[in-house]
């Protein structure tokens, strides 16, 4: 391994000692009772390194979240010919990965924790929606440019809250049964097939 990724294994690895660390913290404690300085000396670093690699205290829980609105954008602007703005989010958030990828009853015990955390914030449940939000009016404006729609058409906006709000209740459900002691098999199969119902009442009509 060269000498950048050596050290790009070691800023993972500093990056999620510190993600450890402030979750094992924020669940025992509550996220607003523990300071950034607290965390930083846990993990060993400078509240600065914290700050370095979490610009707020909130990315340290919801840096997963808004790294994943990238991806979900992308597959959108990036998908092939042919292919419509429902069917691209769709295979996007229905394809497996994390939890719903790994057959790991340990990283179910991570995501309980981590809603147990966003539950008992209402700092960071206002993060999240900041986030849902910014992740909505971008995409809605993708659609419109390509629809060349005018400033008072609803129409994207009205595709954009579903398909986000598809994600978000696959995502609650992911919470609810990783906080019920569900097995990752159980859950896998339980949020994808209902991951697709959503999503055929989308393309089909909601009343179906």
């Amino acid at each position: 391994m060269g000498a950048t990724g050596l050290r790009e294994r070691k800023k993972q690895q500093t990056r999620q000692r510190m993600i450890d660390v402030a979750l094992k913290l924020f669940d025992e404690r509550g996220f607003d009772r523990v300071p950034v300085a607290e965390v930083a000396q846990a993990a060993e670093v400078s509240e600065a390194t914290v700050f370095n690699y979490f610009p707020t205290k909130e990315d340290l829980v919801y840096q997963s979240m808004e790294a994943f609105e990238a991806t979900l954008l992308d597959a959108v602007r990036q998908r092939p010919a042919g292919t419509s703005v429902v069917a691209a989010f769709r295979d996007c958030v229905l394809q497996p990965r994390g939890a719903l990828a790994a057959d790991d009853p340990a990283m179910i015990g991570r995501i309980a924790r981590t809603a147990r955390i966003i539950g008992g914030s209402g700092t960071l449940q206002t993060r999240e929606q900041q986030v849902v939000d910014r992740t909505t009016r971008n995409l809605a404006e993708i659609i419109a440019d390509e629809r060349h729609a005018r400033a008072h058409d609803i129409r994207p906006w009205v595709i954009a809250n579903a398909l986000v709000g598809v994600n978000r209740s696959m995502t609650r459900a992911i919470h609810q049964h990783a906080l019920e002691g569900r097995s990752p098999h159980s859950i896998t199969q339980s949020v994808l097939g209902q991951g697709r119902k959503a999503f055929d009442m989308l393309e089909h009509g909601l009343d179906g």
